[in-house]
């Protein structure tokens, strides 16, 4: 089965449908994106060209199941279409953070989540803490090289 992102002419993902195969290929009997497109159109009423193929199996460019990643990530409504990139983008978690093409995913301008200690790892197993790293916008603009907190949930509760 093939999926198809319907985007509007801001490039925002409204729904994406799954089409059969049989749908989307050329008289060669090649999966073609533009088959797929006009089939949408006919049975949709949305110009096709605002119709993007997207791949169930991709997620932060990486094909789950070992093949060639494609654009991305897959589509999701509330998504975005970038068409320089090639890459459909989840929505931005946090103004300061950044696009990774390579990895197409949102990164935090100072760097990965830290890695716990193995004191702090040996608390959870224990069930004596619950440490982990949550970004902190609020700090991060009041220091930019600042904005991983961490945290223990078991202090919420």
């Amino acid at each position: 089965m093939a999926h198809f992102a319907k985007i509007n002419e801001n490039n925002e993902v409204l729904q994406v449908l799954v089409v059969d195969d049989k749908d989307v290929l050329n008289s060669n009997q090649q999966e073609e994106e533009s088959v797929g497109q006009t089939y949408l159109e006919t049975h949709n009423n949305w110009p096709a060209h605002l119709w993007i193929q997207t791949s169930y199996n991709t997620i932060n460019n990486t094909h789950k199941n070992g093949g060639t990643p494609f654009r991305g990530n897959y589509a999701g409504i509330g998504c975005t279409w970038d068409p320089v990139n090639q890459i459909f983008w989840f929505p931005q978690p946090y103004p300061s953070w950044i696009k990774d093409i390579a990895t197409a995913s949102w990164k935090s301008p100072i760097g990965d989540r830290p890695n716990l200690t193995t004191e702090q790892i040996s608390q959870n197993t224990a069930g004596t803490h619950k440490w982990y790293y949550v970004w902190n916008e609020t700090d991060y603009q009041a220091d930019n090289t600042t904005g991983w907190e961490l945290l223990n949930h078991l202090d919420l509760e």
